[in-house]
C-alpha cells in the first residue's frame, strides 16, 4: 500500500499560473493599438512538395492590421500570382499547386509585415525549403572477401534529403539485421563489424533510408560477404574504426544535443568506457548509446565544453581517443524587449538584451525600417541596447525591432509603444467566485487596464488595511497570491485599481473546501487464481462537492469488465486470474483536488512446466535427470515429481518415480533392470501442479533375473472339485528381463506327495478333480530370460466347497415381547459343512395377524448369526402375529438343508399412529379435527386419547385431554376466542397402552385487516367438495324456476312492486353462520359472519347494489357487514312485517336475482 506523490499536472498548472502573473498588461481590443504579430512559420519551413504550401502569419491591432510580403528582402506582389492567395483577415499565404507547378520555385526568404496607422510589426525571416527525396544511385556491388576476425565497415552513403533520412540495415528479405557489441550501425549510417565471424555471411546486408515528409524508404542494392576460414582467429589489440587517429574535435551548439562516438576493432570484440578529463560526466545529461559506443549529452552549456575520451579495451591491451568538445551559442535572450504603454508626458525604455558566442550585434528598427533612415525623434535617445523615451507624445506611438545576431543565428522582437489616455477598468467578470481547498495555495485574478498605469490594492470583506505580505503577495499584473488558505481566509476580496484619472474596483468571492482525502487505503494482496479480492478505497471529501472514484491498473485506467465489481469505496475482483496481476490506484477526486493511493496485487498461479530435461551420468542402475525450472508464478516452487513410462507392458502410461525438493534441478534417479525409460517433471507450488514437462530422450537399461515374485497369492475353489490358484502380476520394473513367466507349484497340505508344477504367462491356473474343500500349499515363482526370481513363500488355499449336509438341530423359539424373539440350537459336525462355516441363518415369515380380516404379507425374512454362536435374537417382528421360522447353515456355495419349522405367536403390542390427522377450521368458532385408524394396530383398539391445549406467541394455555372409542374419527373443538391457535396431540390405544402419537396445530387466524381473504382460502378450499358443487347446481336449477314463473306472471299482466326506499335497512333475522358455502340450516338464530359475498368460482364480488336474494320468490332480507358488502344468505322464512299486498317483492325481480348470484 502507498500514496503516491500528487500528480505533476497540478504543480505545472499553478507554474503557468505563475508565468502568466509575469507577462506585461496587455491593451484591451477595443483601444487604439499598433499590431502585434501573433502567430507565424518557424525560421526553417520544409514543406512537402505534394502538398499546397503554407506560410503563416497572423497579428491584432486596433484598427485591424493589412499584411503585405517580402521574398529574397523585395516585395513580394501576392496580386499578381495565381497561384499564390492570403487568407481573409489574415497575413496567411497559400500557394495552390493543384492547376500544376513545381513547389521548388517558391523557395527563398520570406518576411510578413503587418500595418495599421500606429505603427509596423514583423514576422521572422522564413526560409521555405521544399523536401526532397532522391533515389538511390545505381550500382553493382561486388562480393566483399573478408578474412575471418577481420574488422570490416559496410559504408551506407545514403543519397542527400531534406531533411535527411533516417538509416537502418536490413537483408534482401527484410529481415533486421542484428546489432550487438560487436556489429553495430554508426551515427553517420555505415555498418560496422569489430571482427567478422563465419555465420556473418549467412544474410546479405542491405542499407535502407527512410524519408520523413514521402514516408517512403528506399533500399540499396545489398552487400554479399564472403568469410574466408582459417583454422584459428589469432587475437589482437583494439583499434579505433571511427573517428580515426588518437583526436579529434566538435563543435555543438548550446541548448542542443551532444553525441560523441568511437567504434574500435579488436579480437575479443573491445569494451567501451567513456570519461572526462578533469571532471565527471554530468550524470544528470549523459546517457550511453549503441552498446555504449556513442555518449549523448543533452542540452548543452558551455560548462559541457572540455576534453572527453573514449577508451577501447580487450585483454590483449587498450586504446584511448580524445575529442575535443567546443560549446558555441547562437543569440539568445536576457531581456527581450516587452511593450510600452505610456500616458502622454511619461517616461520609459525598451531594452533588448542577448548573449551568444560570438557575442551578437544589436540592431534596432522602427516599423521595419532601420533606426537611423526613420525621421528624427527629440523625445526618443538610443543607447545600444536600449531606446530610452522622454516626455512621450501621441505622435511617439509606433513598432520597435529589436534584432540580434551572430554567425550562428538569430532572434528578431517586435515592442510597441503606445502612448494612451485612458482611466482604470476591470477586464475580467464581476464578482466571480473563487472555490479552493484547505491548505493549498491559490491565486485571485483582477486583470485591469489604465494609462497611467494604475496602482492595485486588495482588501478583504470590504475592511482593513492593504493586503500584501506574510501570508498574501500582490503581483505586478494585480493577482493576489495567498500562499497557504486557511478557513478563516474564506470571505470577500475587492481589488482596486487607481490612476490619476480615477479608479475601478472588482470583488472575488472566494470559498475554502476540505480536502479529499483516502482515510482507507487498498492494501497489498497476495490472491491465488479463481478466489475473490476486495480492495478498499474509503474517501473522505467535502460535501458540497462532486465525488468520482476511478481505478487504474498498472498506471492505465482500468476496463471493468464482467469480472469486476466497482463501488463507491472498493473494487471487488471475482475469479482473480493471472493478467489480473499488477499495480491498482484508486483516484479519488472532485472538480478541485483529488487523492490517490496505490497498492500491488500479486496473483498467485500455478507454475510453468519445467523444460530442456537432460540425462546425465547414464549407469547400470541410476541416472541424473537435470531440468530448468519454469517461472513460479509468485508462488514458490516446493517440489518436483519425476515421473516416468515405460514403452513394453504400459506405453504411455505414466508413473510416479521421485520427488525432490523445490529448491533443486537434478536428482538421481534409481532404475530397475530391462525397462525402457522415459521421463518427465512435474513442477509443484502451493496453488496446483505445472503441466508436465515434454518427455526426455529414452533410455534403456540392461536385464537381470527377478529380484522379487509376484504377491497376492490365493487358491480358492471356484466349483465343489477344482481350485483356482490367481496373483497379482508384476509390473515393467519389476519384470529385470524380456518373457516374464510364473512357475506355479502346489500339492496338498500334510501329505508327502511331490509338487505339481506348470509355467503360467497369464495371472492365474486352475487345478482341477480336486476332492472338496481340502487344503493345498502353493507357491508362484518368477521368471525371465534371464533366469528364476527367488525361492517364493507357501501359500494355503483351499479346493471348492459343496453345500452343507445338515440343518441346525433341537432349534428352541422364545419370546421376549411382542415385536423380538430369541433363538437357540445345536452345533453342526464340521464334517457335515463340506467348506467354511459363514453363519447359522434364520428364515421366518409372517403367517397371520390375530385381528380379522386383516391382510398380511408373508414375505420371507432372514436374520444371520456368525458360526461360532448358539443363540441369538430376532426383532423387529410384527405384534399380535403368527410366525413361521426355519434355520440352515450357510458356507461359501450356500444354504444346506432347512431345520424343522417352529411356530410362534407374538404377544399385544401398541398401535402406530392414527393416520391422516386432519386440522381444519371452518370459522373462527369452530376446529374440526378427523384421523384415520392406524395402519398397523398391533392388537385390539380401546380408542383413542386426545390432548390439546391453546396457545398465542409463547403462552400456552391449560391441557385438556378428550379419550375417544376405537370408532370415533371426528371431533369439533370450540373456540375460546379468535386470536389463539390450538396444538392437537392424537394417538390410538390397546390393552398394552398408547401407541405412536401425531401432532398438528390448527391454521394460523386471518389478519382483522382483510378477513375476506381468509374467508376466500376457506371457501376455496369448500368449492372443491362434491356436495358443494351439488348445491350449487340446485340453487340454479331453482333460479331457472324462479325465472319461468317471472315470466308467466309478466305475460299474464301481474305487477311488480318495489320497496318505497331501497336503504331500509335489512332486518337481522335468520342468519346463518358463514363458512363459505351455500347451506341450508335450520339454526336459525346463530349470528351472521363473514364479508363479502363468494362466486362460484372461489373469487370475492363486492356488493354495489342492495337488492337482495331471496327465497322462491318470496320476500326476504338479507345482512350486510360492518363495511358494507353483501353476505348471501338463503332463508326459507318470510318477512313478518311485510303485508300480503307486498308478495312480489324487488328481490323477485329475475335481473336481481341474477346479480345477486353473480
Amino acid at each position: 500500500m502507498a500514496r503516491p506523490q500528487p500528480p505533476p499536472w497540478g504543480h505545472a498548472a499553478f507554474l503557468l499560473c505563475l508565468l502568466g502573473i509575469g507577462r506585461a498588461i496587455e491593451i484591451p481590443m477595443d483601444l487604439p493599438q499598433p499590431p502585434t504579430i501573433t502567430k507565424q512559420s518557424v525560421k526553417d519551413h520544409i514543406v512537402d512538395p505534394r502538398d499546397n504550401i503554407l506560410i503563416e502569419c497572423e497579428a491584432k491591432g486596433n484598427p485591424a492590421p493589412s499584411f503585405h510580403w517580402t521574398r529574397n528582402s523585395r516585395f513580394f506582389n501576392v496580386a499578381k500570382d495565381p497561384r499564390v492567395s492570403m487568407r481573409r483577415r489574415s497575413g496567411t499565404l497559400v500557394i495552390d499547386f493543384r492547376s500544376g507547378g513545381r513547389p521548388e520555385e517558391y523557395e527563398g526568404e520570406y518576411q510578413c509585415f503587418a500595418r495599421n496607422k500606429f505603427g509596423t510589426a514583423l514576422s521572422n525571416r522564413i526560409r521555405l525549403q521544399v523536401s526532397k527525396s532522391p533515389l538511390w544511385p545505381k550500382e553493382n556491388l561486388d562480393p566483399v572477401v573478408v578474412q575471418e576476425g577481420a574488422p570490416l565497415t559496410l559504408q551506407c552513403n545514403p543519397p542527400p534529403g531534406l531533411p535527411s533520412p533516417v538509416i537502418f540495415w536490413m537483408s534482401s528479405s527484410m529481415e533486421p539485421i542484428t546489432q550487438d557489441k560487436r556489429v553495430s550501425q554508426g551515427h553517420n549510417g555505415d555498418l560496422y563489424f569489430s571482427n567478422v565471424l563465419v555465420q556473418d555471411m549467412q544474410t546479405d546486408y542491405s542499407c535502407n533510408a527512410r524519408f520523413h515528409f514521402t514516408h517512403t524508404i528506399q533500399q540499396k542494392n545489398p552487400f554479399t560477404l564472403k568469410v574466408l576460414t582459417t583454422r584459428g582467429v589469432a587475437e589482437r589489440t583494439p583499434s579505433f574504426m571511427y573517428p580515426q587517429g588518437t583526436s579529434s574535435s566538435q563543435m555543438v551548439l548550446r541548448g542542443t544535443d551532444l553525441l560523441l562516438e568511437c567504434i574500435a576493432s579488436g579480437v575479443p570484440t573491445p569494451d567501451i568506457a567513456w570519461y572526462k578529463k578533469g571532471g565527471d560526466l554530468p550524470s544528470d545529461k549523459a546517457k550511453f548509446e549503441n552498446f555504449n559506443k556513442a555518449l549523448r549529452i543533452t542540452s548543452v552549456s558551455e560548462e559541457d565544453s572540455g576534453e572527453y575520451f573514449c577508451l577501447a579495451s580487450n585483454k590483449m591491451g587498450s586504446i584511448r581517443h580524445t575529442i575535443s568538445v567546443r560549446v558555441k551559442a547562437a543569440p539568445y535572450w536576457l531581456e527581450e524587449p516587452k511593450n510600452l504603454i505610456l500616458a502622454p508626458g511619461e517616461d520609459g525604455r525598451l531594452v533588448c538584451r542577448a548573449n551568444g558566442n560570438p557575442k551578437p550585434t544589436v540592431q534596432w528598427m522602427v516599423n521595419g525600417e532601420p533606426l537611423q533612415s526613420a525621421p528624427p525623434n527629440p523625445n526618443r535617445e538610443v543607447a545600444g541596447d536600449t531606446i530610452i523615451f522622454r516626455d512621450t507624445q501621441i505622435s511617439s506611438r509606433a513598432v520597435y525591432q529589436c534584432n540580434t545576431s551572430n554567425e550562428h543565428g538569430y532572434l528578431l522582437a517586435n515592442a510597441f509603444v503606445s502612448v494612451l489616455d485612458v482611466p482604470p477598468r476591470m477586464l475580467s467578470p464581476r464578482n466571480q467566485l473563487i472555490r479552493v481547498i484547505l491548505y493549498n495555495r491559490t491565486r485571485l485574478d483582477c486583470p485591469f487596464f489604465g494609462s497611467p498605469i494604475p496602482t492595485l490594492r486588495w482588501f478583504k470583506n470590504g475592511q482593513g488595511s492593504n493586503l500584501d505580505g506574510g501570508n498574501y503577495h500582490v503581483y505586478e499584473n494585480g493577482s493576489l497570491e495567498i500562499k497557504m488558505i486557511r478557513k478563516e481566509d474564506q470571505g470577500i476580496y475587492t481589488c482596486v485599481a487607481t490612476n490619476i484619472l480615477g479608479k475601478a474596483e472588482n470583488q472575488v468571492r472566494l470559498e475554502v473546501k476540505d480536502p479529499t482525502r483516502i482515510f482507507r487505503m487498498p492494501e497489498d494482496q497476495t490472491a491465488k487464481r479463481g478466489t475473490t479480492v476486495q480492495l478498499e478505497c474509503r474517501v473522505k471529501h467535502d460535501p458540497s462537492l462532486k465525488l468520482t472514484v476511478s481505478w487504474l491498473k498498472d498506471d492505465e485506467p482500468l476496463y471493468i469488465g464482467n469480472r469486476m465489481k466497482k463501488e463507491d469505496d472498493s473494487l471487488t475482483i471475482f475469479g482473480v486470474a493471472e493478467r489480473d496481476h499488477g499495480s491498482y490506484t484508486c483516484i479519488a477526486s472532485t472538480e478541485l483536488d483529488q487523492d490517490l493511493a496505490k497498492a500491488y496485487l500479486t496473483v498467485l498461479g500455478r507454475p510453468d512446466r519445467p523444460r530442456d530435461l537432460e540425462l546425465t551420468d547414464l549407469a547400470e542402475r541410476n541416472v541424473r535427470l537435470t531440468w530448468i525450472p519454469g517461472d513460479d508464478n509468485n508462488s514458490p516452487i516446493t517440489e518436483y515429481v519425476v515421473q516416468f513410462e515405460e514403452d513394453q507392458f504400459q506405453p504411455g502410461v505414466w508413473h510416479d518415480h521421485s520427488k525432490f525438493p523445490g529448491g533443486v534441478n537434478s536428482g538421481v534417479l534409481q532404475l530397475s533392470p530391462y525397462v525402457n525409460y522415459q521421463f518427465r517433471v512435474i513442477a509443484v507450488n502451493e496453488v496446483g501442479s505445472s503441466h508436465p514437462s515434454l518427455p526426455s530422450e529414452r533410455y534403456r537399461t540392461s536385464g537381470a533375473p527377478p529380484e522379487s515374485n509376484p504377491g497376492d497369492v490365493k487358491g480358492e475353489g471356484t466349483r465343489k472339485n477344482n481350485m483356482e490358484i490367481t496373483w497379482t502380476p508384476m509390473n515393467a520394473t519389476s519384470a529385470f528381463g524380456p518373457n516374464l513367466r510364473y512357475i506355479v507349484r502346489w500339492r496338498r497340505r500334510e501329505t508327502r506327495e511331490t509338487w505339481n508344477n506348470v509355467t503360467v504367462w497369464g495371472s492365474r491356473y486352475v487345478v482341477g478333480q480336486t476332492p472338496v474343500y481340502v487344503p493345498y500349499e502353493i507357491r508362484v515363482q518368477a521368471e525371465n530370460d534371464f533366469g528364476k526370481g527367488p525361492e517364493p513363500d507357501t501359500v494355503i488355499g483351499y479346493s471348492g466347497e459343496d453345500y452343507p449336509r445338515a440343518a441346525p438341530t433341537d432349534v428352541k423359539v422364545r419370546v421376549l415381547n411382542s415385536t423380538a424373539i430369541s433363538l437357540q440350537w445345536n452345533r453342526v459336525y464340521s464334517d457335515t459343512v463340506q467348506g467354511q462355516l459363514r453363519e447359522y441363518r434364520a428364515y421366518y415369515w409372517r403367517e397371520s395377524s390375530l385381528l380379522k380380516n386383516l391382510w398380511v404379507s408373508q414375505k420371507r425374512q432372514h436374520a444371520s448369526f456368525s458360526g461360532d454362536r448358539l443363540r441369538g435374537v430376532v426383532s423387529r417382528l410384527f405384534p399380535y402375529s403368527n410366525y413361521k421360522l426355519e434355520m440352515v447353515v450357510v458356507n461359501g456355495r450356500g444354504d444346506g438343508p432347512r431345520s424343522e419349522t417352529k411356530e410362534f405367536t407374538t404377544p399385544e403390542g401398541v398401535p402406530s399412529a392414527p393416520r391422516r390427522f386432519r386440522v381444519r377450521q371452518p370459522n373462527l368458532q369452530t376446529i374440526t379435527l378427523e384421523w384415520d385408524h392406524p395402519e398397523h394396530p398391533n392388537g385390539i383398539l380401546t380408542g383413542y386419547s386426545l390432548r390439546y391445549a391453546a396457545f398465542n406467541g409463547t403462552k400456552v394455555g391449560k391441557q385438556m385431554v378428550e379419550n375417544f372409542s376405537p370408532n370415533d374419527t371426528k371431533f369439533t373443538v370450540q373456540r375460546a376466542d379468535h386470536v389463539s391457535r390450538y396444538r392437537f396431540t392424537l394417538s390410538a390405544r390397546t390393552q398394552v397402552g398408547a401407541g405412536e402419537a401425531v401432532t398438528e396445530e390448527s391454521p394460523a387466524p386471518p389478519n382483522e385487516a382483510t378477513p375476506t381473504a381468509a374467508y376466500t382460502n376457506n371457501q376455496a378450499d369448500i368449492a372443491t367438495q362434491g356436495w358443494f358443487i351439488g348445491l350449487m347446481c340446485a340453487i340454479a336449477l331453482l333460479v331457472l324456476i324462479l325465472l319461468i314463473v317471472c315470466f308467466i306472471k309478466r305475460s299474464r299482466g301481474g305487477k311488480y312492486p318495489v320497496r318505497e326506499k331501497k336503504d331500509v335497512p335489512l332486518g337481522p333475522e335468520d342468519p346463518k353462520e358463514e363458512d363459505g358455502s351455500f347451506d341450508y340450516s335450520d339454526e336459525d338464530n346463530k349470528p351472521l359472519q363473514g364479508g363479502s359475498q363468494t362466486s362460484l368460482d372461489g373469487t370475492i364480488k363486492q356488493q354495489e347494489s342492495d337488492d337482495s336474494l331471496v327465497d322462491y320468490g318470496e320476500g326476504g332480507e338479507g345482512q350486510f357487514n360492518e363495511d358494507g358488502s353483501f353476505i348471501g344468505q338463503y332463508t326459507v322464512k318470510k318477512d313478518k312485517e311485510e303485508t300480503e299486498g307486498n308478495e312480489s317483492s324487488e328481490a323477485t325481480s329475475p335481473v336481481n336475482a341474477i346479480y345477486s348470484l353473480a
